[in-house]
């Protein structure tokens, strides 16, 4: 299996904080990797140095082999794809136009869309399921429906990499699992490495083949889901007491939060 992104020794500061100290390791071409970590861990500096917003200030990150900073934008557009937390919803375009943004690292400068580009946006707009909101204004839409358009317009780009930055945080729980089953299905019939920052633990463990987990910009574990998600791990990153067992529909860690008030009450979690 061949590397899509490796990164070596990685460092970042803002000023004389660090948000990212020595951070190294790889994502495999096809794989679902998940970066999870409580709030300041450095996740979103991370993600934005991997889809090249922000130059390494320290270290090394490679892109198929290649140091990031030897691709221009064009290039790296090519190959990497990045979807927002939360996409605009003051684009005063139709989703079709939008999605068909995604063919622009493929087109020189003024040259007008061809017959090939309108078929690739109708194709990701299909795979989305927002095949049939195309003339709409993307402003008309709901959080979950921009969410699927901007998928749509980076499968539209044709990356080998998607980059998404908390894409479920927006949605409620039946377009958190429609989205999170849109990138599974990215990952096994297009062969695309997903990337993606996430809150929700559970989601992360259902889906990812392979967790990093950050706390105050260093890596705290790293590995499939039943090796990061235990109760050690996730204490010693998250500062709070939580209960992990096993989730009764696939076995992956299931991790519940235990409130003070429980503890204050004589709860004591099973440690296992």
């Amino acid at each position: 299996m061949n590397t899509s992104l490796a990164v070596k020794d990685l460092s970042h500061c803002y000023g004389k904080r660090s948000v990212l100290s020595s951070i190294s390791f790889s994502v495999q071409e096809g794989e679902f990797f998940i970066i999870i970590g409580p709030n300041g861990s450095g996740k979103t500096t991370l993600v934005k140095t991997i889809s090249g917003a922000i130059r390494p200030q320290k270290g090394q990150l490679e892109i198929f082999g290649r140091p990031i900073r030897s691709y221009s934008g064009k290039a790296l557009a090519r190959n990497v794809a990045v979807v927002p937390q939360m996409p605009p919803a003051d684009v005063p375009f139709t989703v079709a136009e939008v999605v068909l943004m995604g063919r622009s690292p493929h087109l020189n400068l003024l040259e007008i869309e061809k017959r090939r580009d309108l078929e690739l946006a109708q194709r990701a707009m299909s795979f989305t399921n927002v095949e049939h909101l195309a003339g709409r204004r993307f402003d008309q839409l709901s959080a979950g429906e921009r969410q699927r358009a901007f998928i749509a317009r980076a499968i539209c780009q044709q990356p080998r990499i998607i980059v998404l930055d908390e894409p479920t945080a927006p949605l409620d729980l039946a377009h958190q699992v429609h989205v999170m089953d849109l990138l599974e299905r990215l990952r096994s019939e297009e062969k695309i490495t997903i990337i993606m920052v996430s809150h929700d633990l559970n989601l992360a463990g259902f889906y990812a083949d392979r967790l990093l987990l950050l706390k105050d910009g260093g890596v705290v574990s790293l590995g499939k889901p039943d090796e990061v998600l235990t109760f050690q791990t996730l204490e010693q990153a998250y500062g709070c007491v939580l209960l992990v067992d096993e989730n009764p529909v696939k076995k992956v860690p299931r991790v519940t939060l235990v409130p003070n008030s429980i503890l204050q009450a004589g709860f004591k979690p099973k440690r296992t």
